[in-house]
């Protein structure tokens, strides 16, 4: 695994997955897995990442957020990557506790923000090729984005020219 048991991780402590001693909690090894094979994803896309510059990934549909948390830490903890990291769903609570637990951990560059899919404006214009500019984003993610959601996701990914789009679809009421 890259994240290992036994070595504490802060995020996945509040997160209920680990104890303080760097213990996977029973019950919650499912979830353990799933964080670390998604690791090896970002693992292999790593060479399609800018180098010497901030990387902008969007997470949409981030949920509770143990996958965006996961991804911060691996690439700006472990690997050092600049990046600037912003999850965005539709539950106001949910947003709330994520932005909370950022500022604890002072991830300074991981940000959360309420709003649907369909309807999120990138700031800033597309930004200057080889800069990072407030508009320009490299990588997007959407996993398990309910109804059409997973449909407007890779819609924007594709139309901001995204380098990287890691997509698992949800169910399609719509």
């Amino acid at each position: 695994y890259i994240l290992e048991e036994g070595v504490s991780v802060p995020f996945l402590q509040d997160l209920g997955v680990m104890t303080a001693e760097g213990k996977v909690v029973h019950g919650r090894f499912d979830k353990f897995r799933q964080i670390n094979r998604f690791l090896e994803f970002i693992e292999d896309i790593l060479p399609e990442l800018p180098e010497g510059r901030e990387v902008a990934i969007l997470d949409f549909g981030c949920g509770k957020s143990y996958l965006t948390f996961a991804m911060y830490y691996y690439l700006h903890e472990l690997k050092g990557y600049d990046v600037r990291v912003t999850g965005l769903d539709l539950k106001s609570d949910v947003i709330r506790n994520c932005n909370k637990l950022s500022r604890k951990y002072g991830y300074e560059k991981l940000h959360f923000q309420e709003g649907d899919i369909a309807n999120y404006v990138k700031e800033g214009a597309a930004g200057e090729p080889g800069k990072a500019g407030k508009g320009m984003v490299d990588m997007v993610v959407t996993l398990h984005a309910c109804d059409t959601a997973t449909d407007f996701a890779l819609a924007k990914a594709v139309e901001w020219n995204a380098k990287v789009i890691l997509s698992v679809p949800c169910c399609q009421h719509e």
